[in-house]
């Protein structure tokens, strides 16, 4: 099911973005980025609707997923 980013609360989506960012196997690339780049990397492509905010009722979670996979 998706949720759009921005009902949530500031505090719930950046909650949302940093435990995304922090799970292994993300890549940002050869260039190290500070926590807050990465959050503000998320939320622009968010924004541009690159990706989205799903919640998963079965596992009760969110994940952030490309729109593409969306179909």
């Amino acid at each position: 099911m998706e949720i759009p980013y921005d009902k949530l609360s500031e505090i719930a989506l950046v909650g949302i973005i940093e435990e995304f960012v922090l799970r292994e196997g993300t890549e940002y690339g050869h260039r190290d980025y500070s926590l807050e780049e990465k959050v503000e990397l998320v939320k622009k492509q968010l924004k541009r609707g690159l990706a989205k905010v799903v919640y998963d009722p079965e596992v009760q979670s969110c994940n952030i997923v490309p729109s593409k996979a969306l179909g």
